[in-house]
């Protein structure tokens, strides 16, 4: 009589190959939902720092501040200096957040 089915050692080589593709899988998964989230940061980042630096335009002033809820946890930071040209400014926006930092520069006239 002849039986039908796996063998022990065939079950636990199909299990080892399916582990270790799951793993490879849920790694995969992590990088890039990763990517994702500094993605999302630096692409808030610089939206938030365009928006200050269109409010920097009419009212030229240095400082430091933190972003209205729900970016609380982005922080600013600005700086208006004399540009060697007559009758310009050199504005700069600085805005961080979980370790990132975006850098926006505009000269404007006064």
């Amino acid at each position: 009589m002849k039986r039908r089915g796996f063998t022990l050692l065939e079950v636990l080589i199909s299990l080892a190959i399916i582990s270790s593709l799951l793993v490879t899988l849920i790694y995969t998964v992590n990088y890039h939902l990763s990517l994702v989230e500094r993605q999302e940061t630096v692409a808030v980042a610089t939206l938030l720092a365009k928006n200050r630096m269109a409010d920097l335009e009419n009212k030229q002033e240095s400082g430091k501040g933190v972003f209205e809820d729900p970016y609380g946890s982005y922080t600013y930071e600005t700086f208006v200096k004399d540009s060697p040209y007559a009758g310009i400014s050199e504005i700069m926006v600085v805005v961080k957040a979980g370790g990132e930092e975006v850098r926006l520069n505009e000269f404007v006239f006064r």
